[in-house]
């Protein structure tokens, strides 16, 4: 059976679902999911991160996170962490990176939240020699100032969508027409986001991320707790306003019903409900991932690896350049936001 067909079978008996539920389902399905039954990233795949276009980006996501370690007193141990972290590319380049950082790998327990069995395969691959735990939730690392990075990590973190009407708000949901999947609104619902209801016009529509708020909760309570700083970096904007549920396959946008399970679903992060769920960090300003990686070097270092190159690999370094800071590009699309204990040196290149 199709996970068409068990969408399909489930609406029938139940009713239509949340957007949220189809989401979770077309993502983490055992048999069909999307990210439990291929390799999503790359050239050969659906999507291409900012890892997987160029070393310079996770060098200098490590050398940040080393100084914000450095700056909070170089704790020994600590919790170096990623929340999703695809074929493990970003890791590793930070853990090449920081080699020459004093203290910072024998202080490291290196930890990986990943579900996907299949992803921690290719992780486990690339990440061979180094000691690395892996778990399914953050909830199961273990204690101690957790030094982590999200890249592009909760935009695939299932969204519930609301829509305001005069006098309520409905839920968005998939339901079944002529016995195809198709969007429809629910009754009125005490679920909704009640606190927009001064900014939200009718017919406007408000996505929330349940998940999302769970997981800055957990990265709250811990750093507050025992030091530490998180790096946010994703697509999305400060509060959230229409819906921006996408569908993308062989790197092009899709139809989101169309083929359960064959194709990334995500929405764009609202960075203002992740700051609001850390109420005892402080958080730095939205800053574009453009602007992030130039205030860390990205040119200069780009300059000394292209002193090597000539031909072919020098025009695709080049690219890889411009595609990750360029405003037409993923330099003001990505934005970055970052979490340290109140009082705490904020990560270099960004602003509190």
């Amino acid at each position: 059976m199709s996970l068409a067909d068990k969408l399909r079978a489930r609406i029938e008996g139940t009713g239509p679902m949340s957007v949220a539920d189809f989401m979770a389902e077309c993502l983490l399905d055992p048999e069909h999911g999307y990210y439990t039954t291929r390799d999503p990233f790359g050239t050969a795949g659906d999507f291409t991160t900012s890892p997987e276009i160029s070393q310079m980006f996770g060098e200098l996501v490590g050398l940040c996170l080393a100084q914000g370690w450095m700056e909070q007193g170089s704790p020994t141990p600590f919790v170096l962490a990623e929340l999703g972290p695809g074929r493990g590319t970003l890791l590793a380049d930070i853990l090449r990176a920081t080699r020459g950082v004093p203290g910072f790998h024998d202080a490291a327990r290196i930890v990986l939240v990943e579900a996907s069995p299949r992803l921690r395969e290719r992780q486990q691959a690339t990440l061979t020699g180094y000691g690395v735990t892996w778990v399914d939730t953050l909830e199961d690392a273990p204690n101690g100032p957790l030094f982590l990075v999200a890249n592009e990590f909760f935009d695939a973190l299932p969204v519930r969508q609301f829509q305001r009407d005069a006098d309520d708000w409905r839920e968005r949901q998939v339901g079944l027409k002529d016995g195809a999947l198709t969007f429809g609104l629910g009754g009125p619902t005490a679920h909704a986001p009640l606190d927009r209801w001064t900014d939200a016009q009718p017919g406007d529509l408000v996505e929330l991320r349940p998940a999302a708020d769970a997981v800055i909760a957990e990265i709250d309570r811990r750093i507050a707790a025992q030091g530490g700083a998180a790096l946010v970096i994703d697509y999305g904007d400060w509060h959230s306003l229409g819906d921006t549920l996408q569908a993308v396959a062989k790197h092009e946008a899709a139809d989101p019903l169309a083929n359960p399970g064959a194709a990334d679903l995500t929405a764009h992060v609202d960075f203002e409900a992740l700051a609001v769920a850390a109420p005892r960090l402080t958080h730095s300003r939205l800053t574009p991932q453009g602007v992030f990686l130039e205030r860390l070097g990205i040119t200069a270092r780009a300059q000394a690896l292209a002193a090597r190159l000539e031909g072919e690999p020098l025009t695709r370094h080049v690219a890889a350049h411009r595609r990750l800071t360029h405003p037409d590009e993923m330099g003001t699309l990505f934005k970055t936001l970052a979490f340290v204990p109140e009082g705490a040196a904020m990560l270099p290149g960004l602003e509190t």
